[in-house]
């Protein structure tokens, strides 16, 4: 049976990307460092498939726990070692850090240890378990890492450097694992959050119009892009950026 570790994967995106991993009767190992979230999760999807772990990716330790712990989990279950696909998801989700000249280092450090970091952290703990198993690795990036608003700089840069990871990646793990990241745009994430800021949202004509399929975003079309790149079908896709954005960032706008 196929399993992947998705981080960040009980709230948002990585929820919906969970929850389309079961469905497709895969394994999951989510790690989140939100312990209420994954407490949510785990009541919302009683399954002898699913293992949630509380972990922080930028934290060396708490990555390594949480491997030893899905290890155990695995045989504990009877599975085969090894892994079929990392989803790199965590990160700060707050893309606004403000004026550049008033932001302090720690906060700047702050967005490149969720993102980089714990991107880096958890891929070194996950390569040789996927090579096992000639797997995939998906970095969720964002189409900020190719287009900004107004004091982003932090969130921007760490994306950027997802994107450039993914095509190194790509090119130091092949031919045996595969490596590729995902530029969501406008996400609609509020429905997908833990329990207690949950709320549904109802997008207003002009959110809808400004992306040329007609409306916003969900989780669910971040993870039917997750599930084609984990598939045998992209078998030939490495090192590539797949924006997944409603069209938003190939129109031009200009103010009248």
């Amino acid at each position: 049976m196929k399993i992947a570790v998705v981080t960040g994967g009980a709230q948002g995106i990585g929820k919906g990307i969970t929850q389309a991993l079961l469905t497709q009767g895969w394994r999951v190992a989510v790690l989140d460092q939100d312990a209420e979230a994954v407490r949510d999760l785990s009541d919302e999807l009683p399954t002898a498939k699913l293992i949630t772990i509380r972990a922080d990716v930028a934290s060396e330790r708490d990555v390594e726990k949480a491997f030893d712990k899905i290890t155990a989990w695995q045989k504990t279950t009877g599975q085969a070692e090894g892994m079929d696909l990392l989803v790199s998801n965590a990160g700060l989700a707050t893309p606004i850090s403000g004026p550049v000249e008033k932001l302090e280092l720690k906060k700047w450090q702050a967005w490149q240890d969720s993102h980089v970091t714990g991107a880096f952290l958890m891929v070194r703990a996950a390569v040789p378990l996927l090579r096992q198993r000639k797997g995939a690795i998906v970095i969720m990036a964002s189409t900020r890492a190719i287009q900004s608003e107004p004091d982003t700089e932090a969130y921007a840069a760490a994306k950027g450097a997802l994107c450039a990871m993914t095509h190194a990646l790509a090119i130091s793990l092949g031919p045996d694992i595969r490596v590729n990241a995902v530029l969501p745009g406008w996400i609609e994430t509020c429905p997908w959050a833990k329990a207690q800021v949950r709320e549904a949202v109802e997008h207003r004509a002009i959110d809808r119009e400004q992306h040329p399929v007609g409306r916003v975003g969900e989780p669910s079309d971040i993870a039917a892009t997750v599930l084609f790149l984990a598939s045998e079908g992209a078998g030939f896709i490495t090192g590539q950026q797949i924006t997944v954005d409603g069209g938003m960032t190939r129109k031009m706008i200009y103010a009248h």
